[in-house]
């Protein structure tokens, strides 16, 4: 069936066509689980993932983070030969710089967890990562936290490859469709409604990112996810810029850099962004990038800018994705609230959402990233984000 007949029955629904849906959808059908469609109320990647800066790695103080980073990086590696899609993956390395003594020791206990479950990370001395990152100021650093394995790759090409796979195994992807309403008989889903029409399903599983939360609330289910604004530019060609730049982040300002074609993507927390919608660009957001450039990365006050955007960071209060399965309402799923690493760890999440949905054992073990958790002392906060 094309994607232009509107279904009116699915075995699941998934909602939100970014890398978490249309990954989850692929595994669901890859799988033998075909009766999937997913919903789109744009056009496919449009919400968080095209908006991203396309890192990729493994190096997280979580060791749930850690193995689903690890598992996604095996399928970036080799996504052209997996899904005939070339996603432009540069295998550049990570690379954190470190001037405070408090995130020294922290990042030591996160390098023991990486390498106890077999990434290859470690610390660095300074000199080491001027070498690596030549286009850093050493000024007052410490050290520096190293992982070849991790780098950066296009997102809108990751979800092309994920949704022509999912369509090729019988996935229909309806865009343009939002969902209005999660239709309940008691404690059982029974459907959704669209703005295209109503299809009747007892599963719906939520990848709606940033708009996880209002989703939620049609289910009965708390799903405690904050949008919070996030900007990012290109800068115009640089020239002599090394083949070789590392995905290179200043872990105390949050500034970060890797290249982009000729020049640099360079992306920044805003430390005073409150939760909002609004993705209008903001002078304060500049002059803190230059601010912080003028001594960490001087190059960039020499250089014009030819692009710049925003997008959304699905935010929870701790930090941590949400994925798990609704207790109370049968059946609704999730997997939303990754804080600005959910592009990194789609392939192994919707690996893990397929596993759950077909009651099999989970290639990782997710269990804590539950709602659950926020009734209760098993907040686990991840530290390694930007």
């Amino acid at each position: 069936m094309s994607d232009k007949t509107f279904p009116t029955r699915a075995e699941v629904v998934v909602i939100g066509g970014g890398v978490m849906g249309l990954s989850t959808a692929y595994h669901l059908a890859k799988g033998g689980t075909t009766d999937v469609v997913v919903l789109e109320k744009d056009e496919l990647g449009s919400g968080s993932t095209c908006k991203a800066a396309g890192g990729v790695r493994a190096q997280f103080s979580d060791a749930v983070n850690v193995e689903l980073g690890m598992r996604s990086l095996e399928v970036f590696r080799n996504f052209p030969e997996l899904f005939d899609q070339e996603i432009d993956y540069h295998e550049s390395g990570y690379l954190f710089l470190l001037e405070r003594e408090e995130d020294l020791h922290t990042f030591e206990r996160n390098v023991e967890l990486q390498n106890s479950l077999g990434l290859a990370s470690r610390i660095i001395g300074v000199e080491e990562a001027a070498a690596m990152s030549p286009l850093a100021s050493t000024e007052g650093l410490l050290a520096g936290v190293w992982s070849p394995e991790a780098g950066h790759c296009t997102p809108e090409s990751v979800v092309q490859g994920y949704a022509r796979a999912a369509r090729a195994l019988g996935v229909r992807i309806i865009r343009q469709c939002e969902v209005t309403d999660v239709v309940r008989d008691g404690d059982t889903l029974t459907g959704v409604v669209t703005s295209q029409g109503d299809i009747a399903t007892d599963t719906v599983v939520c990848c709606a990112g940033a708009w996880s939360r209002r989703l939620g609330e049609m289910v009965g289910v708390d799903l405690p996810v904050d949008p919070v604004r996030r900007e990012l530019l290109v800068t115009e060609p640089i020239a002599d810029l090394p083949d070789r730049v590392p995905f290179t982040i200043d872990f105390s300002s949050t500034l970060y850099f890797h290249r982009e074609g000729p020049g640099l993507l360079v992306g920044m927390s805003n430390q005073d962004e409150e939760p909002g919608w609004s993705l209008e660009h903001t002078d304060a957001w500049l002059e803190q990038v230059i601010e912080v450039a003028e001594r960490r990365v001087p190059l960039l006050e020499e250089v014009g800018m030819a692009s710049r955007w925003a997008g959304y960071y699905e935010v929870t209060p701790d930090h941590n994705a949400l994925i798990g399965e609704a207790e109370g309402v049968s059946r609704f799923l999730y997997a939303t609230g990754f804080s600005g690493h959910g592009f990194l760890q789609g392939p192994a999440v919707g690996q893990v959402m397929a596993e759950m949905y077909r009651g099999e054992a989970l290639s990782v073990d997710v269990s804590g990233m539950s709602t659950e958790r926020f009734a209760g002392a098993g907040l686990r906060r991840e530290f390694n984000i930007v």
